[in-house]
């Protein structure tokens, strides 16, 4: 039973690490009402085909294209689009109130944009057509630089296509789109696309946490990218369907909301593999991920959100839904498995940082708290485990009194009978140690999936920390867990293991830890090693009662017998 408890507080982190994918593969998912259909031609459904035109794409057969290609600008308080006329897209998106690892403003339009696709460019069935689409001359009503709310509509047509492209930008993160694309009469299938990730990605790592999602109602699929092709078609009805890194997203909201789809797009391309130090040739291949989403059988008339994956900004995007549905974004934010705990525990986390204007306070004081609070359940884990420790010799005696007889024979519940007795008789819960343990696992989980959520630890600093999101510079918070779980091992008696594998298991376990903890992101080392320094504290306390003496007495005389 001790062995057993050990392992668990040596796993307990590692299970944090690896839940979620694991959860994701074992447990059923919920189901999704959308299906992924492989694309295997070139052309554009017939349902599609068979649609007219509507009255405000340029009318077949007309000439309308620019003559030289220009720019234009459109900004407000939160970002800066650049918009060129060839193609009608979007050449930079940057959002003002957020900054890159130079501190400048950040780009959200992916460097591998200018090899794939470029946001707001057109994907249609057929490639030809969609290159022409995409690099055509279009006439721009507006051009050079306009503040917010605007309306910026492009336009082009020749003999064999027309285009129409509306743009609606007002004081939000949300952009109002209509697009039209006419074949000789006839309507072309045409999904407007965010096709290349986003500028944030620099990492191997940044890349890996991109996803593509959707969301009908209730039901919400992430698609990581194992379950990606590039290509397919993904049929609705979709609320909200788009591509998201860890913080920020592009998600569209189709006006017709039964007859969306959703094109997914996956590329590759080379990274460095340490991007603070990047080196010519030390590069590794990463996933970038896109979609396009439209309407199948007509013109597409949708919302376009493009900015970070904030609560309180998800929250006021409205998005029509079913009674008892999210009827906003807020599940762009993904807490978990554990999300009912996560979420409130986030909430709290951003109260306390309105009083202390500072992050890593914030976790630090919240730490605090909640240890505090769970403090009664560590101190009824320890007191069953000491407990258990104390009885362990005559469970031992119990056990090699009946170990001669086979599993079936009628005496081994005797044995049971006798080990239950003496349980009684000392007082001990056999679950008591492992029980108060297993409740406290929910908020474990529930605070890493919170900090790995949370946008606004993003660039945060604390201390010499510059930002609670990555790697603490120093390592010294992974330090401070290894020492703190060091000294906690060595400060806690084990008189029922043999202590030559309690050596082994008080280096190997803090080493482990740390080895795991070594490039977590600092917010969540913090909360952990202030944890462990709280329970090293605890620990102390507990040595200091009458119980833990004996049991520290107890492993010291077995220690003594043992070198005899």
């Amino acid at each position: 039973m001790e062995r057993r408890l050990l392992l668990v507080f040596a796993l307990t982190f590692l299970v944090i690490i690896l839940f979620q994918p694991l959860l994701k593969k074992y447990l059923p998912q919920a189901p999704v009402p959308a299906s992924e259909i492989p694309v295997t031609t070139q052309t554009p459904p017939q349902a599609a085909a068979a649609t007219t035109a509507q009255a405000s794409t340029p009318a077949a057969g007309a000439s309308k294209q620019a003559s030289a290609e220009a720019d234009t600008v459109i900004e407000n308080d939160l970002y800066r689009v650049t918009l060129t006329n060839r193609g009608g897209l979007v050449k930079s998106w940057i959002l003002k109130t957020y900054f890159d690892e130079h501190g400048k403003p950040l780009e959200l339009v992916s460097n591998a944009a200018g090899q794939y696709g470029y946001p707001l460019s057109l994907w249609t069935y057929d490639e030809a057509q969609r290159n022409k689409l995409n690099s055509a001359l279009y006439v721009a009503s507006e051009s050079g630089k306009l503040t917010a709310p605007a309306r910026l509509t492009f336009e082009y047509a020749d003999p064999d296509v027309s285009v129409r492209k509306t743009l609606s930008f007002d004081h939000t993160y949300v952009v109002h789109i209509e697009t039209s694309v006419v074949s000789k009469g006839s309507v072309v299938t045409a999904f407007p696309m965010w096709p290349a990730g986003f500028g944030d990605q620099v990492s191997p790592s940044s890349y890996a946490a991109s996803r593509i999602e959707h969301q009908y109602n209730d039901k919400t699929e992430r698609l990581d990218i194992k379950k990606i092709s590039g290509g397919a078609t993904v049929q609705g009805p979709f609320n909200w369907a788009g591509v998201v890194d860890q913080y920020f997203a592009a998600v569209f909201l189709p006006d017709n909301v039964q007859d969306a789809a959703m094109i997914t797009l996956r590329h590759q391309v080379d990274v460095p593999k340490d991007a603070r130090d990047p080196k010519p040739g030390e590069t590794i291949k990463a996933d970038v991920l896109g979609v396009g989403v439209g309407n199948l059988r007509g013109a597409s008339v949708e919302r376009l959100y493009v900015g970070p994956k904030s609560l309180g900004v998800l929250e006021s995007v409205p998005v029509p839904t079913l009674a008892g549905a999210p009827s906003d974004l807020r599940g762009l934010i993904n807490f978990g498995f554990f999300g009912v705990i996560a979420r409130p525990l986030f909430l709290w986390l951003k109260w306390t940082y309105g009083w202390v204007h500072n992050w890593g306070w914030a976790i630090v004081i919240q730490t605090l708290i909640i240890n505090l609070t769970l403090l009664p359940l560590r101190i009824s884990s320890m007191k069953s485990a000491l407990k258990m420790q104390k009885v362990a010799p005559q469970i031992k005696a119990v056990q090699e009194k009946y170990k001669k007889y086979s599993m079936r024979d009628p005496r081994k519940q005797e044995m049971n009978q006798e080990v239950s007795a003496l349980y009684k008789a000392e007082g001990v819960n056999p679950v008591g140690g492992c029980l108060p343990m297993v409740i406290q696992m929910p908020f474990l989980f529930a605070y890493y999936s919170m900090l790995g959520a949370a946008l606004d630890l993003r660039q945060a600093p604390w201390l010499w920390i510059r930002d609670l999101s990555s790697p603490d510079p120093w390592h010294l918070l992974p330090i401070g867990i290894i020492i703190t779980m060091l000294l906690t091992q060595r400060m806690t008696p084990q008189p029922g293991m043999d202590p030559s594998q309690q050596k082994m298991m008080t280096f190997m376990m803090p080493l482990m830890l740390g080895v795991i903890s070594w490039n977590l992101a600092a917010g969540l080392c913090l909360y952990w090693s202030e944890g462990n320094l709280i329970a090293l504290a605890q620990q102390s306390l507990m040595n200091r009662t009458s119980l833990g003496r004996e049991m520290r007495e107890i492993a010291l005389k077995r220690a003594r017998k043992k070198e005899k």
